[in-house]
């Protein structure tokens, strides 16, 4: 994924995007997410703290949306049979639902380090989207992405940034 970031950070660069928006863009994007945001971040020399609150922001913003409309969304796509369309939201659904399948009693805990732990196929777009399919609780589900969301701005700067650079402008 780090080289799709770079090369997008750099397209963007080149298109005059200020620096401060490329990584809230990146961050604002399905797959990519916060985990890609930070390595934008770092490409550019943004600061530690910039970065994390830039990156928070991108990823933050369309959770509210998938929580609270994709079920709407997805129902209606599927009642006008719009066949691609239909497709892919049955995968989707399938998907997630899979990779949720073990959550019964830990909801909290599953939805906050499936969001927290970067890996393929985590973050808080599939995060809200399970959260939402299975009908969690917005006051549960809430709280678990977003402190699964500092959970992964956390292992994410310590990778890009450095543990001791991390440590000294967290903790200094």
């Amino acid at each position: 994924m780090s080289g799709i970031t770079e090369t997008m950070t750099s397209w963007l660069a080149e298109h005059g995007i200020p620096d401060w928006l490329i990584p809230f863009l990146v961050s604002i994007l399905p797959i990519i997410e916060l985990r890609g945001g930070i390595i934008a971040a770092r490409v550019l020399d943004m600061e530690l703290i910039q970065a994390i609150w830039v990156c928070m922001l991108g990823n933050i913003l369309p959770i509210p949306f998938i929580l609270l409309f994709i079920d709407k969304i997805f129902d209606f796509l599927k009642k006008h049979k719009v066949p691609l369309l239909s497709k892919i939201i049955i995968y989707l659904e399938d998907k997630a639902m899979n990779k949720s399948s073990s959550m019964e009693k830990g909801e909290f805990i599953f939805l906050l380090l499936f969001v927290g732990i970067p890996l393929p196929g985590t973050g808080a777009w599939t995060g809200s989207l399970i959260a939402s399919l299975r009908k969690i609780p917005l006051k549960k589900a809430v709280p678990a992405i977003f402190l699964g969301l500092c959970l992964a701005a956390a292992i994410m700067c310590t990778l890009c940034y450095g543990f001791p650079e991390v440590f000294a402008k967290m903790f200094g």
